[in-house]
C-alpha cells in the first residue's frame, strides 16, 4: 500500500512472485506484468488518498506459505482482501491476491 513501493517496478517486482495473479475488487484479472505496469504508470483506479487497513490476520498453511486476510477502506468503499505469500530464495513474495467489495454495517 506504500506509494513509494506502488510506484517502483523494481520494488514491486521483488514483492510479486513470478507467477503472481490477481482478481481485483473491480472484477478485473491482473497478471504480474499488467499490475506492475498499471501501478507504476499510475493508471490503477484511485489512490490519491491513503487506504485504511484493518483486521489483518495471517495463517500459516505450510512452512513456506501464508494466507493473509484484511479489509481496506478507500474513499467510502470497503474491500475484503485475501493473499497468498510464498517464501522463496528471494524472500516472501505475493503469489495470489483477490479483493471482494462489501458493504460495511450501517451503510
Amino acid at each position: 500500500m506504500d506509494p513509494q513501493v506502488r510506484g517502483s517496478a523494481e520494488l514491486l517486482g521483488a514483492l510479486l512472485h513470478p507467477d503472481f495473479r490477481e482478481f481485483g475488487a473491480s472484477g478485473r484479472y491482473w497478471s504480474r506484468k499488467s499490475i506492475i505496469e498499471s501501478l507504476v504508470a499510475g493508471t490503477e483506479p484511485g489512490r490519491p488518498r491513503p487506504v485504511v487497513v484493518s483486521g489483518m490476520e495471517g495463517v500459516q498453511l505450510a512452512p513456506d506459505v501464508v494466507h493473509l486476510t484484511f479489509d481496506t477502506e478507500y474513499n467510502g468503499g470497503h474491500v475484503h482482501r485475501s493473499s497468498l505469500w510464498r517464501r522463496t530464495d528471494d524472500g516472501w513474495q505475493m503469489y495470489f491476491h483477490q479483493g471482494t467489495p462489501f458493504h460495511a454495517e450501517g451503510e
